[in-house]
């Protein structure tokens, strides 16, 4: 499920998840297929982003994904509760590629 801008929506996608406004309340529900009307007034009231029902496209390679990890992970090797954070990214970012 793709998270995009609101600025990429298009009518006909689906929700994968409820859009909310900034105090919580639902405003579309997740299935709702969206209409050209609907998108604008997602926008209208701010909302940045929606997930929409459908694969998520990798612009990273693997390798690429594991090696920023292991960069931003690179100052704070030593620290044992910061390495179970960084196997817990690890699994998630291989998982998204399998």
């Amino acid at each position: 499920m793709p998270k995009i801008p609101v600025s990429k929506l298009e009518p006909g996608m689906t929700l994968a998840k409820p859009v909310a406004t900034k105090s919580g309340m639902v405003m579309l529900g997740e299935g709702t297929q969206l209409t050209a009307k609907w998108i604008e007034r997602i926008q209208d009231i701010g909302i940045a982003h929606a997930f929409v029902e459908g694969p998520s496209a990798q612009v990273l390679s693997k390798e690429e994904a594991l090696d920023n990890l292991n960069l931003r992970f690179s100052h704070v090797a030593g620290k044992p509760y910061m390495n179970v954070i960084k196997k817990i990214v690890k699994e998630h970012i291989e998982g998204l590629y399998e």
